[in-house]
């Protein structure tokens, strides 16, 4: 019975892989997860697959795409409203996944891509006279 599953699980993804391109990654995990969901609507038990789990927790975060580990996309960082759309906040996501609290749901690429313009920008730094500084000198 779960071979059924698992046949219509590729279906889908073949179907989906022809619209998008999908890493090898991404075809596998979304595979795993909807024989796992077909087999959980129709009430049978799938064998529990003993090689490895569905996506590492450390995969689902690469350098140029995010994975969702709930729905198997790819974004650049996920969001709160397609958080939302799993009816997950980004703290319940991390939690349920086992995501570090401080991790960022965005793609290494991106985290690099803000730390470089956050140092360009140096906001740390103070650019000319404080405004209580301009203010005593009016006075004074």
């Amino acid at each position: 019975m779960a071979d059924i599953f698992l046949q219509e699980a590729l279906e889908i993804v073949k179907a989906q892989a022809s619209v998008r391109s999908m890493s090898e990654e991404e075809i596998v995990q979304m595979v795993r997860s909807l024989s796992q969901t077909l087999s959980g609507l129709s009430g049978e038990p799938l064998p529990p697959d003993t090689d490895s789990e569905a996506v590492p927790k450390n995969k689902g975060i690469k350098n140029a795409s995010v994975t969702c580990l709930e729905c198997g996309k790819s974004f650049k960082l996920l969001t709160k409203k397609h958080l939302a759309s799993h009816g997950l906040t980004a703290a319940e996501y991390r939690e349920k996944w086992g995501i570090k609290r401080k991790t960022a749901l965005t793609c290494k690429a991106l985290q690099k891509t803000r730390r470089e313009k956050m140092k360009e920008m140096q906001l740390w730094k103070k650019k000319g006279k404080s405004a209580a500084s301009k203010k005593a000198e009016a006075r004074g």
